[in-house]
């Protein structure tokens, strides 16, 4: 079963549950994947629909943040919900150990030597990575190993 069909399959489920912030999420993931579809005249794969919800986990990340700053706790926990529920499609999240391997491995391979050198490293690690880490702990741990 395609990651599409699961998210559809739990629309329906929630649907007939009447959870309605969960139904609200899943139709707001829905309507990005649809966008994309029609955008780009495209049936979407399952790397498509990953980006698409990392987008929107960073999306919730960022909101989460700005909320809290701004002391509405009330919307905080409405976008932590959403976050919640829009990492469950996502597959298992690397390790800070595993991630720290994949990054060296990459860097080994693509002979990088200085911060300069980061584009080609992180072009390596985008498509290995996609949906199990946050890419911007992953460029910081690129920063990090080629400036040491």
């Amino acid at each position: 079963m395609s990651l599409k069909d699961r998210i559809t399959e739990d629309m329906k489920a929630a649907m007939r549950a009447k959870d309605a912030p969960r139904l609200s999420t899943i139709r707001l993931l829905l309507a990005a994947m649809k966008q994309k579809e029609v955008d780009e005249r495209v049936v979407l794969t399952d790397a498509d629909t990953l980006s698409i919800i990392e987008k929107l986990v960073k999306q919730r990340r960022d909101s989460i943040a700005q909320y809290l700053a701004a002391k509405r706790q009330d919307l905080a926990d409405v976008e932590t919900f959403e976050l919640g529920l829009l990492q469950a499609y996502l597959p298992a999240q690397l390790t800070a150990d595993e991630l720290s391997a994949e990054v060296s491995v990459a860097i080994a391979e693509s002979g990088a030597a200085t911060t300069k050198d980061m584009g080609k490293v992180m072009a390596i690690l985008r498509s290995r990575l996609a949906g199990r880490a946050d890419m911007s702990k992953v460029s910081a741990l690129i920063k990090e190993k080629l400036s040491a």
